[in-house]
């Protein structure tokens, strides 16, 4: 070959290679990218093209699908009591994306999924058109019912948070103000204006937020619990009817501010079971003052505090403070100062006092499975952690179950069935100035076995302050869903 044909061939070589390099590169590196890429029209068309699996409650789907009537979509997400579920399923759009367990477990929903490969070949090679699988959640759907029903008829925001303590998994998670996931499910000019109104720049009443998961508030009384934990986990004190080394009244160390109670209750010196009962500040301020930040932070980190947790879907870090003083400290365990907490976080408190001391990790997912129904992957019950040792476990629970029992949780009483509970009132803004934050934790025990956990958070910026509070606001939805969860297992 003369010289001229061999540069020739060399170059075209050059060229045939560089192209080999490019399609491999396209199709083995890039590809997920592209696959991924939001400006992927055929991506998009590909994905709305065949029905999407469903997500199920209690072997029932809580979503659909219809077809367009228009545009290159053919199929679109639709939602069964959308509003009450959305906390749960989030959305998903045609024109905004995916959000929560829509968005998380996409792969299984959409057919796309890697385990789903060898059925999607065999059902390409047969000519059966792709299908989605299913999502199938831990969810009762007794429970979540009575707790977006019982937000509802109270009115204002507010969340609920159920668990069942032997296992971790979550029962029911309701939040409101809530909104239609169908209403923006679309591509239309109408779903344009549903998004419109649920966005938080033209809707401050932001019914697209999970205040289930992502909004945390001040605990309030509460997180006397928690307090009540370290206490007994730390040897300050051994036994609930043991009296405390509580003044009345008791100043905060390095200030001459005294710390209040709400009334004329009997905290002097009182023990620890009165002391919850009454929700005796002075009580439980001064315990955390004298474990001091580590221990308090020690404990509230086994409860699951300063650490997000994912259900699949992220909840926002419950926050207990490190590097606070003594008297901050004091605040910071009656449930104020820098305290807050996630609906979620308080539910695994009670979750945990009611598994004799055990902290299961939460999850909503229960299975996943392929479009034929065959089990994919199942969620085994997981250890997270250790809060309390079970005698001390029980010890709060008696404590707990006075408070309900004769004390300011008495509108959680159930009929035959041992509850136990903590009310609070947390404050709300600048000096205390707007309507405060009413909370309910609570369990039931029916025998030895505690089904559920509840918490209920309630901000109702139209009702009378002085008739805010945990009992008359939060309890009684608290309640309710306790008593769904206990039908639904008869």
């Amino acid at each position: 070959m003369n010289k001229p044909l061999r540069r020739i061939a060399i170059f075209c070589g050059l060229l045939v290679l560089a192209l080999l390099i490019r399609d491999n590169w396209l199709q083995y590196v890039k590809a997920d990218s592209l696959r991924e890429d939001p400006d992927n029209r055929r991506v998009l068309i590909a994905r709305y093209a065949t029905p999407r699996g469903d997500i199920i409650v209690d072997g029932k789907s809580i979503t659909g699908h219809a077809e367009t009537t228009s545009g290159d979509f053919k199929f679109k997400r639709t939602y069964k009591d959308g509003a009450m579920w959305a906390p749960v399923t989030g959305f998903v759009s045609q024109s905004y994306g995916a959000t929560q367990l829509e968005a998380i477990e996409d792969g299984i929903l959409t057919g796309n999924d890697d385990r789903l490969f060898f059925r999607n070949t065999l059902d390409m090679l047969t000519g059966k058109p792709k299908e989605g699988g299913n999502v199938v959640t831990t969810l009762n759907a007794a429970a979540q019912k009575a707790a977006y029903d019982g937000l509802k008829k109270q009115g204002g925001k507010g969340a609920v948070a159920a668990i069942e303590p032997s296992t971790g998994k979550i029962l029911a998670l309701a939040s409101y103000p809530s909104y239609d996931p169908s209403t923006i499910a679309g591509g239309s000019n109408a779903d344009a204006e549903a998004w419109k109104k649920i966005d938080k720049k033209n809707n401050p009443d932001d019914p697209a937020l999970n205040r289930a998961l992502r909004e945390v508030y001040p605990p309030g009384s509460t997180f006397k619990v928690v307090t009540a934990a370290a206490a007994l986990e730390n040897g300050l004190y051994t036994d609930a009817d043991e009296k405390t080394d509580s003044p009345l009244p008791w100043t905060m160390p390095g200030t001459t501010t005294q710390l209040k109670n709400e009334g004329n209750i009997p905290c002097k010196n009182a023990t620890m079971r009165v002391a919850l009962q009454y929700s005796c500040n002075t009580v439980f301020g001064k315990i955390g003052s004298q474990l001091g930040n580590e221990k308090m932070l020690e404990e509230a980190k086994k409860f699951g505090f300063d650490e997000q947790q994912f259900v699949p879907v992220r909840s926002s870090a419950s926050v207990f403070s490190d590097d606070m003083n003594p008297s901050e400290t004091a605040l910071s365990s009656i449930g104020q100062f820098n305290t807050a907490a996630t609906p979620l976080q308080m539910a695994m408190v009670a979750s945990a006092v009611a598994n004799n001391g055990t902290l299961m990790k939460p999850y909503m997912v229960d299975s996943l499975q392929a479009p034929n129904l065959d089990t994919l992957e199942k969620t085994e019950p997981e250890k997270m952690s250790e809060p309390l040792s079970a005698q001390n476990a029980q010890i709060l629970q008696s404590m707990m179950e006075t408070v309900v029992k004769d004390g300011t949780g008495k509108t959680a009483q159930i009929d035959g069935v041992t509850v136990g509970g903590k009310t609070g009132t947390a404050q709300h803004g600048e000096n205390n100035s707007k309507n405060p934050y009413a909370w309910f934790i609570s369990y039931a025990k029916v025998g030895d076995s505690a089904p559920v956990a509840v918490a209920v958070v309630v901000q109702d910026d139209n009702a009378v302050r002085e008739n805010i509070s945990g009992s008359g606001l939060a309890a009684p939805i608290a309640k309710s869903v306790m008593e769904a969860v206990i039908k639904s297992k008869q």
